[in-house]
C-alpha cells in the first residue's frame, strides 16, 4: 500500500490542522478539562461547518470522505488533545448506525449527526473490560411491541453530553441494540471525573421502556457490529495517540533546544538525541502500523489480527514517548502549568479503552494458536 496522503487526505489534514491550531489551544484544552460538556458550542457549530461529523458516511445522509480522511483528521485532533463527543458521535455511534440501523433510521439519524444537530454515544461497559459478548448484563425484556431495559452501563463516553445513546443489551441468548433518547424516563446519567480529563459517566436505566421499532439491528445479533466497530475504535485511537506522540515529541525538542545547562543547550548532548531520535521511530512506526490497519478496514478486508498488533503497539509506544518526553522536560513537565502532563494522561487512558495492551496481545496470541 502507499503511505503517503492523497489530495483529499492532504487537504482534510490542512483543513483540520489550520482550524484546531486557531481554536483549539492549550489555554482552550484546559478550560475544556474542566467543563462539563468538554466541548463549547461554538467549537461544534464550525466542526459541522467543516464537514468533519459526516466523515466516512455516504454522501446521501450528508457525509464526506471515508475512514482514512476520518483517521487523518482524528490524528490532527490527538495532536491539540481534542476534548467532546467527537469520537463518540462520529467513530462509535454513526458507524454502528450506518453498519446496523434500517434505512429508516439511517435516514433520521445520519443526516443530523452530519450536521451537529444530534450527538449520540455508545453504552456499552459494564462491571467487565474484556469487550465480550457474555460481559453484557443489562437486560432488554420484550413486552408487546416494547421492551423494558434495566441495569446499569459505565465508562460511558459524553454520557452528559448525548442526545441519544445506543445501549448494548441482554435479550434471551444474544446481545441486542437499542438506540435510546436520553430524556426518557427512567434514565439516569451520573458523570465521573478522570484524571485524563476525557468526559465518561454512568447511566443507570430503571424500568425502562422504548419501542422495537428502535432496535438497531437483528434481535440477539448485535455483538458481530459492536466486534466491528470496536476494531475501527481501536484504529482511531491509534491515530490520536500518534498525534499526542508526535505533538509530546515536538515539545521535547522545542525545550531541549531552550533549556540551558552547563552553557549549552541540552539538545547538544548525546543522551539527550538518542532519546528524541527513539521518540521518532517510535511514532513512525505506529503511524504506519495504524494507516496500514485503517486502509485495510476501508477496504474491507479481515483486520481482527492487524488491529490487535496495531493497538498493542502504540499503546506502548506512546507510553514510551511520553516517558522519554518527562525525561527530557524534567520537573517542569509535571506542573499545571505546562501542557505535558495533558497528553500522558490522555494517553495512558487512551490505551486502555476499548481493549488495553495486554488484553491485545491476548487476542494475538488466541489468534496463532
Amino acid at each position: 500500500m502507499d503511505f503517503g496522503l492523497n489530495e483529499q487526505q492532504e487537504m482534510m489534514q490542512t483543513l483540520a490542522k489550520d482550524f484546531l491550531a486557531a481554536e483549539y489551544t492549550d489555554k482552550v484544552l484546559k478550560a475544556m478539562v474542566k467543563d462539563d460538556l468538554g466541548c463549547t458550542p461554538e467549537i461544534w457549530d464550525k466542526i459541522a461547518g467543516m464537514n468533519l461529523l459526516g466523515l466516512s458516511l455516504p454522501e446521501k445522509y450528508g457525509g464526506v470522505g471515508d475512514f482514512l480522511d476520518l483517521t487523518v483528521v482524528l490524528e490532527e485532533m490527538g495532536r491539540v488533545c481534542f476534548l467532546g463527543p467527537y469520537f463518540s458521535t462520529v467513530v462509535l455511534s454513526a458507524s454502528l448506525i450506518m453498519d446496523a440501523g434500517s434505512e429508516e433510521q439511517k435516514k433520521q439519524y445520519l443526516p443530523t449527526i452530519a450536521e451537529g444537530k444530534i450527538l449520540v454515544t455508545l453504552a456499552l461497559s459494564e462491571t467487565s473490560d474484556n469487550y465480550t459478548a457474555d460481559d453484557i448484563k443489562l437486560k432488554a425484556v420484550a413486552k408487546g411491541d416494547s421492551y423494558i431495559l434495566n441495569g446499569t452501563k459505565i465508562f460511558v463516553p459524553d454520557a452528559r453530553a448525548a442526545n441519544y445513546v445506543i445501549v448494548a443489551a441482554r435479550t434471551g441468548k444474544g446481545v441486542t441494540l437499542f438506540i435510546v433518547d436520553i430524556n426518557t424516563s427512567g434514565i439516569t446519567v451520573n458523570t465521573y471525573q478522570t484524571v485524563a480529563g476525557d468526559k465518561q459517566g454512568e447511566i443507570i436505566f430503571k424500568d425502562v421502556k422504548i419501542s422495537a421499532k428502535d432496535i438497531l439491528g437483528e434481535v440477539n445479533q448485535g455483538w458481530s457490529y459492536i466486534e466491528k466497530v470496536l476494531r475501527k475504535a481501536n484504529i482511531a485511537r491509534c491515530a490520536e495517540m500518534v498525534g499526542m506522540a508526535e505533538q509530546a515529541l515536538k515539545l521535547t525538542l522545542d525545550y531541549a533546544k531552550e533549556r540551558i545547562a552547563f552553557g549549552h543547550p541540552i539538545g547538544a548532548f548525546q543522551s539527550i538525541q538518542h532519546r528524541c531520535a527513539d521518540m521518532k521511530m517510535d511514532i513512525d512506526g505506529s503511524r504506519f502500523i495504524t494507516y496500514q490497519s485503517a486502509w485495510k478496514i476501508n477496504e474491507g478486508i479481515d483486520t481482527e489480527k492487524d488491529v490487535a498488533i496495531a493497538k498493542a503497539f502504540v499503546s506502548q509506544a506512546c507510553q514510551r514517548v511520553m516517558h522519554s518526553a518527562h525525561q527530557v522536560h524534567g520537573a517542569i513537565g509535571f506542573t499545571e502549568d505546562h501542557i505535558l502532563h495533558y497528553y500522558t494522561k490522555r494517553a495512558r487512558a487512551y490505551e486502555f479503552s476499548f481493549g488495553g495492551a495486554d488484553t491485545q496481545l491476548e487476542k494475538i496470541a488466541a489468534l496463532y494458536r
